[in-house]
């Protein structure tokens, strides 16, 4: 068949087959003349894999050859797994961006106030406006979520009407921030839902997500019966956690004290905006050392292990305002991210060494999950009773298990999808029909580099079997003028057998040389080649593994 017509395709340039990275498109039009518009623009957080990497953002190299088509990128949230990309990619878009104040606000706070940050075209929407972009005609409806005005999208065209949910959760009673609006979603069943677009974070667990309101029930007690200081770490930008432990201190007396820049960003905007409306204002760092230990509540970031993050420095106890004392009571109210734990747990065994009381989400409700569990994904297909399916936000394993599960609700057509992959939602049957240009960039310092940049492979074989340079100076008769100079990073300082390995490599590079032809030495190609090669098998000899050898030769 010959496609020419007016098609809908949805294409996600992150966000599938792994959780965060959220970066996804929605074209309209013939296949070579499409209309596009960009669903957030997130990051994902670097493991140990990356050495020297610290954020990983979406390619989005298809959509920049096109730039001139993209008409805009709709915000559906402010978290940095949907936001966090904007700096560094806007440049490179150049297209209006639409986000509720809050989260506006927040992005500016965080990285688009930051000296050298692009002046982006920011246009504040709210739930209920009717926003007309070219082809598009897309209404926000209001989501519970753990940060404050997340949305969903619903995405009209020609073609049929899509829901893009974003993240989000059913509870009623979210402390900051609206609940799910399930009327109308609700009156969009009716209407008619060509495909739904939805969260797979927890498809695998069955029943409902608990309220906000219960985890501040649940701090309050806590909080109340705790005999000294207590500190509460969490996601920075969970707002209605803020809230509650705020309130939950008021009531038992006691005061709270923010530590941690991204968290302090987090309380000011939500201040500004009206989140934190009755709460009493918090205290900086350096008001702690002033503070009797049974009249506080620290509130502190660093929740998922980050090196840098305030509980870190706790735990080593070299944080510059917060000494805790044997008593005192830490909370994690959090759950770890997968690809944490370990950073988690070598925290919470550094604070229990220090005698401290420790409560997480396995010894009470201290934390919720801001996304759905499968029986609020059963309401939310039950309300909007969609044809097409294609889930999102998941890994493999989410994003199959959520295709099952909507073929049970009754879905016509549940599709799995990847990044790069176009899905044809209509008109006509609904397949995957392309793939495009997707990958990853990764921020390399203040440089943005593609994942196979010859710099980040090469840090990964550093990292794993260091690094030997040698500067050789020969004569032009090819004699040494001198000892060759001879550093090493990452190596044992000794071979199995007890020899220095600095004189196992100082030995390969001086009877090479010597061995070498007379005419071969008046190389210094030759010669390096040579060296770097019988220095690299010497050491893999003795140690089992091969370093990167760099050798410099020069005439004198």
């Amino acid at each position: 068949m010959t496609r020419h017509q007016d098609e809908l395709v949805f294409v996600p340039l992150g966000g599938l087959g792994e959780i965060g990275m959220n970066a996804a498109l929605y074209g309209f039009g013939p296949p070579r003349a499409r209309k596009w518009i960009l669903v957030d623009c997130g990051l994902a957080f670097a493991g140990p894999d990356l050495p020297g990497i610290d954020l990983i953002m979406p390619d989005l190299t298809f959509i920049e050859g096109m730039r001139k088509d993209l008409l805009a990128l709709i915000i559906t949230h402010a978290h940095e797994d949907h936001v966090g990309a904007i700096a560094q990619m806007w440049p490179r878009l150049r297209c209006p961006i639409y986000a509720t104040q809050f989260a506006a606000d927040l992005l500016v706070a965080r990285r688009l106030g930051d000296e050298g940050a692009p002046d982006v075209d920011m246009r504040i929407y709210a739930p209920g406006d009717q926003l007309v972009i070219g082809p598009f005609a897309i209404e926000p409806v209001r989501m519970a979520h753990s940060i404050p005005e997340s949305i969903a999208l619903a995405i009209r065209t020609d073609a049929g009407l899509v829901v893009h949910s974003g993240d989000w959760k059913i509870d009623p009673t979210p402390v900051a921030g609206w609940p799910t609006d399930e009327a109308r979603l609700r009156q969009l069943g009716d209407e008619g839902v060509l495909a739904l677009i939805s969260d797979s974070t927890n498809i695998l667990r069955p029943g409902e997500s608990p309220s906000e309101t219960e985890v501040g029930l649940e701090l309050g007690k806590i909080i109340e019966d705790a005999p000294g200081r207590v500190v509460v770490t969490t996601f920075a930008s969970n707002v209605a956690r803020m809230r509650s432990v705020a309130l939950a201190a008021a009531r038992a007396g006691r005061t709270v004290v923010v530590v941690g820049r991204a968290m302090e960003r987090v309380s000011q905007v939500a201040r500004q905006n009206g989140y934190l409306d009755g709460v009493p204002e918090f205290m900086p760092a350096n008001s702690y050392a002033n503070l009797p230990r049974d009249k506080m509540v620290l509130l502190a970031t660093g929740s998922q292990g980050e090196p840098r993050g305030a509980m870190a420095r706790i735990a080593d106890d070299d944080h510059p305002t917060v000494k805790l004392t044997k008593g005192d009571t830490v909370i994690f109210s959090s759950r770890p991210i997968p690809g944490n734990e370990r950073e988690i747990g070598g925290i919470i065994n550094k604070l229990v060494r220090q005698g401290l009381r420790l409560v997480t989400d396995r010894d009470a409700l201290v934390h919720v999950s801001g996304h759905p569990r499968r029986d609020e994904v059963r309401r939310l297909y039950e309300w909007l009773r969609p044809k097409i399916a294609v889930p999102a936000h998941g890994e493999a394993l989410h994003l199959y298990t959520h295709a099952d599960f909507a073929r049970e609700m009754g879905v016509e057509k549940a599709i799995v999808a990847m990044n790069g992959e176009t899905v044809l939602l209509g008109p006509g049957a609904p397949a995957i029909v392309d793939e495009v240009p997707h990958g990853r960039m990764l921020l390399d310092g203040n440089v943005l580099v593609r994942s196979d940049d010859e710099a980040v492979r090469a840090r990964r074989k550093l990292a794993f079997s260091g690094v030997i340079s040698i500067g050789i100076a020969l004569t032009a008769k090819g004699e040494l003028a001198g000892d060759p100079d001879v550093m090493m990073a990452g190596l044992p300082a000794r071979a199995r057998d007890g020899r220095s390995m600095d004189e196992i490599v100082d030995k390969s590079v001086f009877e090479t040389i010597e061995n070498l032809p007379r005419g071969r030495r008046r190389d210094p190609d030759d010669v390096a080649t040579a060296v770097e090669r019988s220095v690299r098998n010497t050491v893999r000899g003795v140690w089992g593994k091969r370093p990167q050898v760099h050798v410099l030769v020069m005439q004198v």
